[in-house]
C-alpha cells in the first residue's frame, strides 16, 4: 500500500483548494492549516516554484481519540492534503494514507480508526 491517496482533476488551483475544503468538511474535517510552498519559497529562498499548496486537515472526533489512545500521535496529525498544479488546468490532489502512517505507530488499537479515517479521505479524494 503507498503512503499517499492520489487522483489529477481539471480546473484551476484554487478551485480545486476550494472543493478539496468542502469535500472535507463534508466529512468532518476542518483545514486547521495552509501552507502555500509557491509563496514561501519565494518570499524565503527567492525561488520560483508551482502552485503547490498543503492542507492541514483534522476531524476533531478522531484526533480526540488518537491521542487519548496515543499521546505522542500529535507528531503524525494533522492529516495532510496536497494540492499541487500539475499543468494548467489540470491539477493534483494527494492525501496522507492514514493507515500506513498510523501503522508505523505499532499501536493495535488505532488500526479500526485508521481505516475509518482512510476510508473518509479516500471518498473525499475519489468524489473531486
Amino acid at each position: 500500500m503507498s503512503y499517499h491517496l492520489s487522483t489529477t482533476v481539471e480546473g484551476t488551483f484554487d478551485e480545486t483548494i476550494e472543493k478539496v475544503t468542502a469535500a472535507l468538511k463534508e466529512k468532518g474535517f476542518g483545514v486547521l492549516t495552509t501552507i502555500d510552498f509557491k509563496k514561501a519559497f519565494k518570499e524565503k529562498i527567492g525561488k520560483d516554484f508551482r502552485p503547490y499548496t498543503v492542507l492541514g486537515a483534522c476531524n476533531p472526533g478522531f484526533a480526540y481519540q488518537a491521542l487519548a489512545e496515543e499521546d505522542k500521535l500529535g507528531v503524525l496529525l494533522p492529516c495532510n492534503i496536497l494540492v499541487e498544479e500539475i499543468e494548467p488546468g489540470k491539477i493534483g490532489v494527494s492525501a496522507m494514507n492514514p493507515s500506513e502512517a498510523l501503522a508505523s505507530v505499532g499501536n493495535p488499537a488505532l488500526e479500526p480508526m485508521a481505516k475509518e479515517v482512510q476510508g473518509l479521505i479516500e471518498d473525499v479524494i475519489n468524489n473531486l
